[in-house]
Formats: C-alpha cells, structure tokens, sequence
C-alpha cells in the first residue's frame, strides 16, 4: 500500500509491532493486503482500519453495501482493471468520478484510472472485505490477477485495461525496444507497428502502446509528451483543444522518449537539436484494422524533449463536402470556383483550421479519369487514390517552388500547393493559374478579403492578382455541441444582438449548450464544423484589387453581393444549434 497501513496502526497503538511482523509473514505466506491479513489473525478489524485510512488521507469512509451502483458506472471501469486496482466506480457526476478504494493513496492506481475514464476522481476508503464483496458483486468472481498496482509492472496498465468503444489491445506479441535498433515484434512489413502489448513487454512499451490506443479510441489530433521538473505530462488535443491524459512515473521519461524516437527512426543519441519523423501504427483486429500515420516532432526543452504527435487518421477525413458545414450559397460558390478550368482557389486560416480537409474535400470532387492531378504538400497527410502526390524535401532542393516548376513540364489539369509560403512559389503559383490550370493553395491570413493584400505584400502586382485568382475561402473550425445532452441556453435579445443577430433573430433565437455527459467526457461539445467565408472574385471585386483599394472595402463590396462572413457563418450555426455562442466568440470577429 501507498501508505503503509500497519505502520500506521503501529503508531497509532492499535498494534504492536510483533503483531505487525506477524501479519507481514502471514501476507507473504498467503497473499493480499496486509489490512486483510491483520483482520484475519484478529489484531485489528476491517472497521477500524477503514476509520484510520479515512483519517489520514482526509476523504470519507463508506458502506459499500449501501450502495447499487448504475451499470453504465461501472462500465467505465473494466473488469480486469477494477481487480486489479482494488477499486469499485461509485457514481459519476459530469466529469467527476467518485470510487470506493482500500488505498486511496495509490497515486499510479488513480492516475491509471484517471486516464482510463477520462474523468477527475474522487475517492472514498472502503474496508477490504467490502471492497471484494461490491468486486465479485459488480464485476463477477473473475481471477484476481494481478490483484495490486505493484504487480502492475511499472504502475502502466497492462493491455485490454484501455475502454471506449473501438477495438481492444489484441493478444500477441508486442512493439519492443531493445538497444538502438527496433526489433519490435509486432512490427509489419514496411515499418508499420501493431499496438498490441504482453505482460513481458518493458513498462515504456506497455504505457506508449496504450496512450496511442487510447488517443486513436478518444479521437485525439494530437498527442503530447511535455516534460517538466518534477513531472512527465502527457495530454490529447480533441476537437480542438488540449486534455490533461496522464501524469506517468518520471523514472519513465527518458524511456517513453527513447521509444517513440526509435518507433520513428529517428537519433535516440542526438537530444541537442530537434528532429522531425513518422510513425505508421495498426490500430484495430481483422477487417477493422486500418493504418494511422503519426508525424513526430521532437523538440529539446530545459528539463528533456518535448514530443508532439499529429495523428492522421483517414477514417477522420471527410472528403463530402456537404457535410463540411457550407452554408448553401457559400458552398455553390465554392464549387463554381473550384469548376473552373483554370485560376486560383485559396483556402485561408490559421494552423488547425481544417484547410488541408478542405482542398483534399476539392481534389476528391475533382478526381476522374479525365483529369491530370498533382499535388505537392510538406508533409503528405493522406495518400489519394488517382492523385500524383510529392513530398517537400528541402535538403535536397525539392522545395515548393522547384516542384511547381516541374509540375508545369507534366501536363497537369489540377495543382494543389500545400503552402505559398514565400514569393518566389507565389509567383510560379500565379503563372500556372493564368496559363490554364487550376491551382489550389492555403495561406495564414485572418480573413478572405486580407488574402488579397497578403499577395500583394509578398511582391505580386495587383494586375496579377485580380487576373489569377477565381475565390478565396477563410474558414475556423468550432466545436459542435453534444447531441446527447443538449439543452437550451436562454439570452436575452440585447446579449444575441451584441454578437451579431439582427433584431428579429434576436429575439427568437434560442441558443443551445451542452450540459455535459458521458459521450462528450462531461465537456458538452462532441466533434467540430467549419465555419466558411467564401469571397468570389467578381467584375466589381477585381476592379477594387487593380484600383488597390482597402481590405475594408473589398469586404463591403463581397458583402454586399452576398457573402457570408465568418461571423454570420458562427450565427447561421448557433440559429441551427450545432455550435454554441461562446465557440463563435472564441473563433471569429464581428
């Protein structure tokens, strides 16, 4: 136990310390807990032990048998785990999970469950005899197995411990680092590794292995490991934004990072410099298995390296553009700029928008037998089926602009440029759209109408500008609201008109938010939708462009033939109930 028990009692008097020693060997001789054992050899009773526990860490004691826990509790919580932790969930309430514990100062146990559940715990102390009725109770007879968190190898979860619909660690043999070399066992041909763990397994392995699953299973973006003087913290990025996933043991620090940078190929050695690699993973059994790259960086910081994962999991990409979250005039705007047998269609946003989403959604429309697609992208998210992909390797001198200039030489229909990042791919950009092709392309710009200028600044004419580009889309992506729990969200009329409502929308519209639940983790939101702002270079936009006139007015001019700002996209949405008033706040200006 975390904290020692019988010293405790010794302390405090109610045994002595030959009772003590007495009950150690009677443990080592017959297994379980030492409070068991004491209260077996009569020295002290169950009560009494729960009592002092209670006392010393200051959460409450209960009656297990008082309680009938609700089935969907104790599914939060598997079989194997609540064995072997000793734990039985209570009840749960939003975000917070209560759970009957013999230890509650078992910080890896609570950590362990804390990241299987997702949720914030509170414990209560229970006796142990208690504890194993409410366990064969709720969860059945079953074999103890590794009945305590120190059989748990290194305080990780072994495999299978790991819920939330999706597919299960499958037995056999698991990713392993052994020196310098991966000479991992569950790695496939081509490199691609299996996220499967054996009790063998070294406790990196295992707890690698399970943070990814787990990633995968809870439809996280992004994966950090961030460490810190006194701690390794790992957290997910879902739907948008970060989530505390798990505090590890730091003695695991320098392990976790030598696996992931052997899973990656990269310098284990080198922990000066940053450096840049890929992992390919299969997650799933039988039909259900699919492959998921993940992107690693990997980055020194004063207390070791960062590593930041980006999971790009193709079942993620949405390639319907109808189900993007369009509004129907932005949306035929969008496909009559994208129809158009040469020119150039930006998207804009910020980095995590949903831009890369939204060409490949362009490309799919655009993919036929017909036409002569080229791609070149730094890095290649997903691999399209009939599209000519290239990869950005700027040691070698395969930049941006040396691979346009290619391009040109390779008779295309359709160019997707990753990135204008500099002038000089700008301009080949621009040449390839009025020399009949089509060119998609993204740039960080806040709006539509500051794309114009953006060109401009980076040493495009004006004349160049107005003659090459057919439609500029800036979009943000906004987390949508729980289906399972959403509830109304009352405001007055002067609080909607604030935020851009009209005053009769003012005073009709209903927001809606999510008041928290199990299916969205207690946070009310569940998935993301785009907002969009489609600008459509008209006769009169041009004209503004060749006369260099303002941002502001070129959004006048498009608002006034019908475009939709992002703002008024957010509006649209709240209207319909899809995102809430504080997600259109946080991502757009009026």
């Amino acid at each position: 136990m975390s904290v020692r028990i019988g010293d405790l009692l010794v302390e405090e008097q109610r045994i002595t310390p030959a009772q003590l020693e007495e009950a150690r060997a009677f443990q080592a001789a017959h297994g379980g807990e030492l409070g068991a054992a004491l209260a077996r050899l009569g020295h002290v009773t169950s009560e009494e032990a729960t009592v002092l526990l209670s006392t010393a860490h200051g959460v409450p004691a209960i009656d297990l048998s008082r309680f009938d826990v609700d089935s969907g509790v104790l599914a939060l919580i598997p079989a194997e785990t609540a064995r072997r932790y000793r734990v039985v969930p209570l009840t749960r309430s939003g975000a917070t999970l209560i759970v009957a514990t013999s230890d509650p100062g078992n910080v890896r146990a609570m950590d362990d469950i804390r990241f299987i559940t997702g949720c914030t715990l509170e414990t209560a102390v229970s006796s142990e005899v208690a504890l194993s009725e409410a366990l064969a109770k709720y969860y059945g007879a079953g074999g103890d197995g590794e009945s305590s968190a120190s059989s748990a190898g290194e305080g990780v979860p072994s495999s299978g411990g790991y819920p939330t619909g999706g597919t299960r660690h499958a037995p056999g043999t698991a990713a392993s680092e052994k020196g310098e070399r991966d000479t991992s066992a569950g790695a496939l041909a081509g490199g691609v590794v299996t996220l499967v763990s054996r009790r063998g397994d070294p406790a990196a392995v295992r707890l690698v292995n399970s943070l990814l699953a787990s990633a995968i299973e809870r439809g996280a973006s992004d994966v950090h490991f961030e460490p810190y003087d006194n701690e390794l913290r790992v957290r997910f990025r879902i739907d948008g934004m970060l989530h505390h996933a798990m505090t590890p043991p730091l003695r695991l620090r320098d392990a976790v990072t030598s696996r992931l940078k052997v899973m990656a190929k990269l310098d284990i050695a080198e922990k000066r410099l940053p450096q840049d690699g890929r992992i390919r993973i299969r997650h799933g059994d039988g039909s259900a298995a699919r492959t998921i790259d993940l992107r690693v960086s990997c980055l020194p910081t004063l207390f070791g390296e960062k590593i930041a994962l980006r999971l790009l999991d193709k079942a993620h990409l949405m390639l319907d553009m109808t189900g993007l979250g369009f509004e129907p005039e932005s949306l035929r705007r969008f496909e009559t700029g994208i129809r158009k047998p040469w020119g150039m269609v930006l998207v804009t946003g910020p980095t995590g928008s949903g831009k890369t989403n939204t060409l490949y959604s362009a490309i799919s429309r655009l993919n036929t037998p017909a036409t002569n697609i080229l791609t070149v992208e730094d890095p290649v998210e997903f691999n399209l089926g009939g599209v000519n992909q290239v990869q950005v390797h700027d040691r070698i001198g395969l930049s941006f602009a040396a691979a346009l200039r290619a391009f040109l030489r390779q008779d295309p229909n359709v160019i997707l440029v990753g990135e204008i990042r500099d002038v000089e791919t700008a301009a080949i950009a621009v040449k390839a759209a009025l020399t009949g092709h089509l060119v998609l392309s993204t740039l960080h710009t806040n709006d539509a109408p500051s794309t114009v200028h953006r060109l401009m600044d980076m040493g495009i004419e004006p004349f160049l500008v107005a003659g090459s580009v057919n439609l500029i889309c800036a979009q943000r992506l906004v987390r949508r609201v729980c289906s399972r729990c959403a509830e109304p969200h009352a405001m007055s009329p002067a609080a909607l008109a604030d935020i851009g409502f009209s005053g009769p929308d003012a005073r009709t519209v209903i927001p809606r938010r999510g008041r928290g639940c199990d299916a969205c983790s207690g946070t009310g939101y569940r998935g993301r939708v785009g907002l969009y702002e489609v600008l459509e270079a008209t006769n009169a936009v041009r004209d503004l462009i060749l006369d260099g006139r303002s941002t502001r007015a070129l959004r006048r001019v498009a608002m006034d033939e019908g475009m939709i700002t992002l703002r008024q996209s957010g509006l649209h949405k709240i209207a319909n109930g899809v995102t809430s008033v504080d997600e259109v706040i946080r991502e757009t200006a009026r």
